[in-house]
């Protein structure tokens, strides 16, 4: 049986403290199989406008009618992707901030870079991973690529 190389790996992070687990994870995998590592950070924002009804969103959520707080999110996430882009030796055209659904966004950028896997933590614990279910197991119904959940001990937090 031949083993499988991976040539291009997609680590999804959100920056949380947790997220070390799912980094270091990436780095051993970018290392075992000398691949291409791109890091991606979604910025995933629900406006006001949109309304709960019985625990489940009324319409998708859209972008921000304030387009300042949606450039500052934005803005916020690129600095934190290029301190975490430098400290692990990840160029920066392979640093990429997505506004969207964290799933959708993550599965679209695997797509276009035609990545082999995907890395993301597990389980996630914010309100919105409740209510939808969480992003690794929203990812484990694409048909894009492998994905790895790296799984983060119960009490530790989320990581994307």
């Amino acid at each position: 049986m031949s083993e499988y190389t991976y040539r291009h790996l997609l680590l999804a992070v959100d920056f949380a403290p947790e997220s070390d687990a799912v980094v270091e994870r990436a780095l051993e995998m970018r290392e075992r199989f000398g691949a291409r590592l791109s890091i991606l950070n979604v910025v995933e924002y629900v406006s006001p406008e949109t309304e709960l009804a019985g625990g489940a969103f009324m319409a998708e959520p859209t972008l921000p009618s304030d387009l300042d707080l949606e450039h500052e999110l934005v803005d916020v996430a690129r600095r934190e992707l290029d301190a975490l882009g430098e400290r692990i030796g990840v160029p920066p055209e392979d640093r990429i901030v997505e506004f969207g659904p964290t799933g959708r966004s993550i599965e679209s950028v695997a797509k276009d870079l035609e990545v082999d896997l995907i890395v993301v933590g597990a389980p996630d614990h914010n309100w919105l991973s409740r209510l939808f279910g969480s992003t690794s197991r929203s990812l484990l119904r694409h048909e894009v690529c492998d994905l790895l959940a790296v799984r983060i001990p119960q009490g530790r937090g989320s990581a994307n």
